[in-house]
Formats: structure tokens, C-alpha cells, sequence
């Protein structure tokens, strides 16, 4: 049976997971966002000793890739991409927004859309809508909120709308069947997604697989 660590630094903070076939076996999750760095390599060497599991004994490990923060999914990703190239070890890539939206559906059945939403800040959400199979009806992007935002999606179907980027978009809305819920990332959700990934033997490129950022990164340069 198939023995998976998760890793989630996408959102706020850094969470991990060890799975075996659809069972969590264990998890742990650091809520400081700019501890994550530190945080992760001594919380899975720990994760793993505690299972009495050595490194090795990994079938391969799975990491959301974004969109989200942008130290966060470097953090993340190298991390995944480190442990795969040292153990020889398949990397599994998952959608962040899609992650969130196979929690959201275990907690709202009765939605038809789940539409997650990642806070990239003033009014901008990252966001996409997928459906109960998870097929993405609105593919992933970042789009500033108002309130006609998804209006025609809204007024025929009952939608679930969730993240850290949903609370900005709640009091903008007057109509529709939005349904908000409090769903938030973390490495257990991807445990689901993970093992379909390895079952169908659906592995990302460890050299060239990179975070998914949606929009590019820029930085201001400190004056001389």
C-alpha cells in the first residue's frame, strides 16, 4: 500500500501529512507563514520517526504547487523536489485551488460548484470554480473582485465559495446562491488527490516542474 508524504506551504503557514493508501497516518502544521522554511525539514524528519518510518520507505511524496504564496510554494516545492531527487522517488504535483476544492466538497455536499479563493491582496483573489468531479469549470486565475464577479454562475447554480480570499467578497454580494463555508489548505486534503495521482502512475518532472504563481513574481529593489 502506497506510503505518501504530503506537503502544503501554499496558503498561510506549512502543513504536512503521512498517508498510506487513504489513511492519514499522522500530520503536523506550523500556522507562522515566515517560519515555514525552518519549519519543514525538522517537521518531517519527526513526522517520519514518529511513524517509525525511515525516509526511504516513502512510495512518493506529493506537494500543492499554488497558486498562493510566493516564498511559500518556492519553500514547498523545493523541499519536495529536494527529497525526491535524494531518495529517487516520484514528485506528485497538485492544484492548490483544486485541493481546496475536494475538502470543500466533503463539507458542502449539497453545493454544485466549489469555487475556492486564495487572497493575493487589496481585492484580488486567486480562484477557479470546479465542479462535484472536479473538473474545472472557470480554470485557475487571479481576478480582482466586484460585485458581478461570477454573476451568471451564481444566479444558476448553487456555488461554494471558500478560502482566505472569500471574506472580501461575501459583502459584496446582494444575490445568488453563494454559499460561504471556512475551509483552508492543508497537506491532509491532499492525500485523496495524491494516491489518484500515484495509482494512475500520473508523476510530475522533478527537474522541471516549477510552483504554479499564476502571476509573476517582482520585487522592488532596495535604493542604493
Amino acid at each position: 500500500m502506497s506510503l505518501i508524504l504530503n506537503i502544503d506551504t501554499a496558503v498561510a503557514g506549512a502543513s504536512i501529512a503521512l498517508s498510506q493508501g487513504s489513511e492519514i497516518l499522522a500530520s503536523a502544521t506550523n500556522e507562522a507563514a515566515k517560519e515555514s522554511a525552518g519549519w519543514l525539514q525538522p517537521a518531517i524528519k519527526e513526522l517520519m520517526q514518529a511513524g517509525g518510518y525511515p525516509l526511504s520507505a516513502l512510495d512518493a511524496i506529493a506537494v500543492s504547487v499554488g497558486p498562493g504564496s510566493y516564498t511559500g510554494l518556492r519553500v514547498g516545492m523545493a523541499s519536495a523536489k529536494g527529497l525526491c531527487y535524494a531518495l529517487q522517488k516520484p514528485l506528485i504535483a497538485i492544484s492548490t485551488l483544486e485541493m481546496m476544492a475536494a475538502a470543500a466538497k466533503k463539507v458542502v455536499p449539497e453545493a454544485e460548484l466549489y469555487c475556492p479563493m486564495i487572497d493575493a491582496r487589496r481585492m484580488e483573489v486567486f480562484t477557479a470554480i470546479y465542479n462535484r468531479v472536479l473538473q474545472p469549470i472557470v480554470p485557475p486565475h487571479n481576478l480582482i473582485l466586484d460585485a458581478h464577479s461570477f454573476s451568471d454562475l451564481l444566479a444558476a447554480h448553487r456555488v461554494c465559495i471558500f478560502g482566505n480570499g472569500s471574506d472580501k467578497f461575501k459583502p459584496l454580494l446582494k444575490e445568488g446562491q453563494a454559499l460561504f463555508a471556512t475551509i483552508y489548505p492543508h497537506a491532509v486534503q491532499l492525500a485523496e488527490l495524491a494516491l489518484e495521482q500515484y495509482k494512475k502512475g500520473h508523476f510530475a518532472d522533478i527537474a522541471y516542474t516549477e510552483p504554479f504563481y499564476i502571476k509573476a513574481f517582482y520585487t522592488t529593489q532596495a535604493r542604493s
